[in-house]
C-alpha cells in the first residue's frame, strides 16, 4: 500500500501562487508515476498535471500549461505541484494520486493510490 498527505492548499488572491505538496509513504518502490487532479464542487474530477517517478516526463491540462509546473524529489518521496498565476476557476479540491503502472496516465481509473485533498479557493 501507498499512503499520499496533501498539503499547501488555502486562500488566495486571483494571480496568486500556491505550492502544493504530496507526501508519499508506504511501498513507493512500487509508484511508477504520480498524478494531480481537482475536483470543483458540482464538476467532475479533472486530470490537471503528471509526472513519472523516474525520468522527465510531465503532462498537463491545456488550462494550466504555463501556470502550473509539477515536479518531484525522489529523495523525500514528495511530488509538488507549483501554481502561478491563479484564476478563480482554478478552485477546486486538489487530490495527489499515484499510477503503478504507464506514469503518465490522466484518466482517474488508472491511478491506484488517492490523498484526502487540500482545498484551494481563488478570490476574485
Amino acid at each position: 500500500q501507498v499512503q499520499l498527505v496533501e498539503s499547501g492548499g488555502g486562500l488566495v488572491q486571483a494571480g496568486g501562487s500556491l505550492r502544493l505538496s504530496c507526501a508519499a509513504s508506504g511501498r513507493t518502490f512500487s509508484i511508477n508515476g504520480m498524478g494531480w487532479f481537482r475536483q470543483a464542487p458540482g464538476k467532475e474530477r479533472e486530470f490537471v498535471a503528471a509526472i513519472r517517478w523516474s525520468g522527465r516526463s510531465t503532462s498537463y491540462v491545456d488550462s494550466v500549461k504555463g501556470r502550473f509546473t509539477i515536479s518531484r524529489d525522489n529523495a523525500k518521496n514528495t511530488v509538488y505541484l507549483q501554481m502561478n498565476s491563479l484564476k478563480p476557476e482554478d478552485t477546486a479540491v486538489y487530490y495527489c494520486a499515484a499510477d503503478r503502472d504507464s506514469g503518465l496516465a490522466i484518466q482517474a481509473l488508472r491511478y491506484d493510490y488517492w490523498g484526502r485533498g487540500t482545498q484551494v479557493t481563488v478570490s476574485s
